[in-house]
C-alpha cells in the first residue's frame, strides 16, 4: 500500500531542480503545490503543507530521517557532487560493510543519502582478492 515520501519545500521550482539535476528525478505529475516524482517522492508546498496539518510548527533541519538514494558509479556522482552548491551533513566516508556513501542537505534541509550501489562494493572487494 505505501506509495511514497512527501516532503515539504519552501522553494518548488528550486526543489524540482535540485532533485532532477542532481538525482536524476524527472517530475510525474506537477499539480502546482504538490509535485510527483519518478520513484515516489512527493513535493508539497510549506504554506500548503502547514494548512493540511492545522497551522502546526514545521521543523526543517531536524536530522530525523533521510532520503536513500544508491548509484552504480559514486566516483561520476561525486564529481557531480562538487560542482553542486550543497551543504554537506558529513563528507564522504566508507561504512565498516564497505559501502561508501555521503549525506548532504537539500535546498530545505532535507537529508539525502547517496550510497554505492551494493553490487559494486561486491565487485570492488572481489576485484581486491
Amino acid at each position: 500500500m505505501y506509495k511514497g515520501t512527501l516532503i515539504a519545500v519552501k522553494d518548488m521550482e528550486e526543489s524540482k531542480k535540485f532533485y532532477h539535476d542532481l538525482l536524476g528525478m524527472n517530475v510525474a505529475c506537477d499539480f502546482g503545490a504538490n509535485v510527483q516524482l519518478e520513484g515516489g517522492l512527493l513535493l508539497q508546498t510549506l504554506d500548503t503543507w502547514s494548512g493540511f496539518i492545522g497551522g502546526k510548527e514545521i521543523y526543517l533541519k531536524n536530522h530525523a530521517g533521510e532520503l536513500y538514494f544508491e548509484v552504480s558509479d559514486m566516483d561520476e556522482f561525486l564529481s557531480k557532487l562538487q560542482k553542486a552548491n550543497v551543504e554537506l551533513v558529513h563528507g564522504f566516508m566508507e561504512h565498516s560493510w564497505g559501502q561508501r556513501v555521503i549525506r548532504f542537505y537539500d535546498p530545505n534541509h532535507h537529508i539525502i543519502e547517496v550510497a554505492e550501489d551494493s553490487s559494486m562494493v561486491a565487485k570492488r572487494f572481489f576485484k581486491a582478492e
